[in-house]
Formats: C-alpha cells, sequence, structure tokens
C-alpha cells in the first residue's frame, strides 16, 4: 500500500507539472486539441459519406458503426493523453543517452519513462469521443444500465493497457536498433484497423487481426457490450490479451534495459 501511494504521488506530481506546462503555452494546446478535434471529424464525415451509399456494412448500421468508431478514438485518445508522449520520447532518450534521467528518478524505469506527461490536448478530445459514444448510443434506442457501463469503462481501460503494450514493445526496441521512426509508423497503420468491425475481416485476415493482434477486439468487444450485453467470450478474450500483452510489454522493456548502457559508457 506504502508502494502505491508513493507512485500516486508521483504521477500527480507529474501532471501537475503537465498542467503547468500545458497553461504556459496554451497556443499549442489550442492547435493540437483543433488537429485531434479535426481528425475525430474527419472519422464521423468518413461514416456519414459511407452510409449515405448503403444502409449496411458488415451487418453494422450507420449508428453502431459510429459507436465502434468512438470507442476506438476514445481508447486512442486516453492512450495519448496519458502515455504517449513519455513513451516516444523514450526511444529518442534511448539513442542519446538521456535515459539515464530517468534511471535516476525514484520509481520504477517503465512507471518513470511512460508517465512523465500528460498531453491535455488528447483528454480533452476523450470528451469528444465519448460523446460521440453517447450520441450512438442514444440514436440507437439503447438504455445501458450502471452495470453495463461499469464494464463498458473496464473493458475501455483493457484497451488503453493493450494499446500501451504495443506501444512500450514498439519503443523499446530502441534498445536493439538505430532508430525506430518505421516502428512507430507501423503501429498507428495498424491501429486503425480498430475502427472497423470483426465482420469485416476475412479468414485470414482475422487470424492476423483478431488472434495475433488483437487491434480489433480492443474496439469491438466493449461496442459489442453496449449493442448486445455482457458476452462472456469477448470480455474473457479482452481480459486474456490484456494480461498476454502487459506482461510480454514489461518482459521485452526489462530484456532491453539490461542492453542499455548509459551516455558514460
Amino acid at each position: 500500500m506504502d508502494s502505491l501511494s508513493r507512485y500516486l504521488r508521483i504521477w500527480l506530481a507529474s501532471a501537475r507539472y503537465s498542467l503547468v506546462r500545458a497553461t504556459m503555452f496554451r497556443g499549442d494546446l489550442f492547435i493540437w486539441a483543433s488537429v485531434e478535434l479535426l481528425w475525430i471529424s474527419v472519422n464521423v464525415i468518413m461514416v456519414a459519406v459511407i452510409y449515405s451509399h448503403t444502409r449496411s456494412v458488415a451487418g453494422w448500421s450507420m449508428y453502431e458503426m459510429l459507436l465502434l468508431v468512438g470507442t476506438s478514438m476514445l481508447i486512442q485518445r486516453f492512450l495519448m493523453g496519458f502515455f504517449w508522449s513519455g513513451i516516444f520520447e523514450m526511444g529518442r532518450n534511448v539513442r542519446s543517452g538521456l535515459f539515464d534521467f530517468v534511471l535516476a528518478q525514484p520509481g520504477d524505469p517503465l512507471f518513470m519513462a511512460s508517465t512523465r506527461k500528460l498531453e491535455l490536448d488528447g483528454l480533452l478530445n476523450a470528451v469528444v469521443a465519448a460523446a460521440l459514444v453517447v450520441y450512438s448510443v442514444r440514436k440507437l434506442g439503447l438504455h445501458p444500465g450502471a452495470g453495463a457501463i461499469a464494464l463498458y469503462a473496464c473493458m475501455i481501460a483493457c484497451g488503453v493497457v493493450i494499446h500501451y503494450s504495443a506501444l512500450v514493445i514498439a519503443m523499446s526496441l530502441s534498445f536493439w536498433i538505430t532508430s525506430s521512426q518505421g516502428v512507430e509508423g507501423s503501429y498507428f497503420t495498424l491501429m486503425e484497423f480498430s475502427r472497423l468491425p470483426r465482420e469485416a475481416f476475412g479468414r485470414l485476415t482475422s487470424i492476423l487481426f483478431v488472434w495475433v493482434l488483437p487491434v480489433v477486439v480492443v474496439s469491438n468487444a466493449p461496442a459489442r457490450e453496449i449493442l448486445h450485453g455482457f458476452q462472456p467470450w469477448w470480455a474473457l478474450g479482452l481480459l486474456a490479451a490484456t494480461g498476454a500483452w502487459l506482461g510480454l510489454a514489461v518482459a521485452v522493456f526489462r530484456s532491453g534495459l539490461r542492453r542499455y548502457t548509459s551516455a558514460s559508457s
């Protein structure tokens, strides 16, 4: 309990620093928040254009698809808000030797590296993504109870952990390779598939994007829970994927950390 309290105090200190930094550079905050909002708007407009020509895509109606897109965006905005900057800088700091600064801090290196900064623009647009989910649910005439909402929130958290783990694995490759820029681009390309329904994938692509890389599960599982109620297969699959990916991320990071020789070597 004391350890948990200590890490909470460390995180709160980092959060306060990030908020102060954001208020000092309000122009940057406004620009990046606008870019994030524009990206969400483009995805919503794309769905509207597609459904102006058809009533169903892979068995999903327009508002069901908007619910799926909003869920995917919500997970990604939480990832961007809470973890993206710290993990992204980790790869650059490993190459420059500045990762020594992380190792000197009073906490687990992975925790310290990935929670150094909050991005307020991502968290602000998480509200927009949540509003899109609520709008879609109301248009579908659904009335989820408190239990369903709590389960949906837990599934969203699992999705964030899976995204976080995949990003940690990608950036941990900096311990072995000179540049991880291509890896970063590949990560975002793969995560684009999370906005597609499970039924849109064929047999071979399902093996890759559902079973090997759970980019479809992270958004489809919580969206289906709202649409169709509790589905044990999806919930258990998401939980198992969360544990497996987090464990793999920690193992890869620690293995890479043993290779790090610091700036003074």
